[in-house]
C-alpha cells in the first residue's frame, strides 16, 4: 500500500476512536492497530507499544478516582482529599475511564504505526496539494524515529568503546549529543532544501507510481469510516 492511503487510514482510525464511546468498537480499533504494530521489528516497536499501553492503563486506573460522574452504581467510597475531593468509584466512572484510556491507546498506536512502518519520504512526495504543510507535518512526526535511530547508533558506538549504557541514568547521558545532532540535521536539511530550489516556481518532481486498487479502496474506506462510526455508533 502506498504511503498516502496508509496515512489516511491511520488518521481515519484515530478520528473514529474519538467519535465513538462504544467499548467494543474502541477495543476493535486498538486490536487492529496493535496487530499492525507487531509487524515492526521487535527492538524498535517495544518503546512505542509500552508507551501507548502504559499511558492508556494509567488513565483507566487513575482517572476513576480523580473524577466524579455523579451517576452509576457506587462501588466504593473513600476519604475526601484536599483539592481532589471525595475518592469514590462507580460503574459510570469505570466505563468513562475505559473509553478515554482506549482512545488514548488508539491514537498512540496509530502514531506508532505511522512512525514505524510508513515511508515518510514517499509520503511527502505523494502530497499533491499543501506541500509545505505536508512537509512540515512529516518532518515533525519523523522526529521521534530519527531520534530513536540516532540513540541506537550512539549507544552502539559507546559500547564499542567498552562502556555499557544501562538504565535511565545511562540513556540520559545521550540527551546532549542527541540534541546537538538534531540541530545539525535541521541545518543540513535546510541547506539541502535551499540548494534543490525548494519553494521556487518551476520545480520538478520525481515520477510517482500510480495507485493500485488497494490504494483507492483504502482511501474510500478511510473517508467512510468516521462517517459510519459517527452515524451508526
Amino acid at each position: 500500500m502506498s504511503a498516502g492511503p496508509a496515512a489516511a487510514l491511520l488518521a481515519s482510525a484515530a478520528v473514529a476512536a474519538f467519535l465513538t464511546d462504544r467499548l467494543w468498537a474502541l477495543a476493535a480499533v486498538v486490536l487492529a492497530l496493535l496487530a499492525i504494530s507487531m509487524r515492526a521489528p521487535a527492538r524498535r516497536r517495544w518503546p512505542y507499544l509500552a508507551g501507548a499501553l502504559i499511558s492508556g492503563l494509567g488513565v483507566i486506573v487513575i482517572s476513576p478516582f480523580t473524577w466524579s460522574s455523579g451517576g452509576g452504581t457506587l462501588l466504593w467510597e473513600g476519604p475526601t482529599l484536599p483539592l481532589i475531593g471525595p475518592l469514590d468509584l462507580s460503574t459510570d466512572e469505570i466505563e468513562i475511564a475505559a473509553v478515554n484510556g482506549l482512545r488514548l491507546v488508539a491514537v498512540a498506536l496509530a502514531f506508532s504505526v505511522y512512525a514505524l512502518l510508513l515511508d515518510h519520504d514517499r509520503l511527502v512526495a505523494a502530497a499533491g496539494f499543501a506541500r509545505r504543510s505536508a512537509l512540515a507535518v512529516a518532518l515533525a512526526t519523523r522526529l521521534v524515529p530519527s531520534l530513536e535511530r540516532d540513540a541506537a547508533g550512539l549507544a552502539e558506538s559507546v559500547r564499542g568503546r567498552g562502556v555499557e549504557i544501562d538504565g535511565v541514568r545511562g540513556y540520559a547521558t545521550l540527551l546532549s549529543p542527541l540534541v546537538a545532532g538534531s540541530l545539525e540535521r535541521a541545518s543540513n536539511l535546510a541547506e539541502a532544501m535551499e540548494a534543490r530550489g525548494f519553494g521556487r516556481p518551476g520545480t520538478t518532481r520525481a515520477p510517482r507510481p500510480p495507485w493500485s486498487r488497494l490504494d483507492r479502496a483504502a482511501v474510500v474506506f478511510a473517508a467512510a469510516l468516521p462517517v459510519v462510526v459517527a452515524v451508526v455508533l
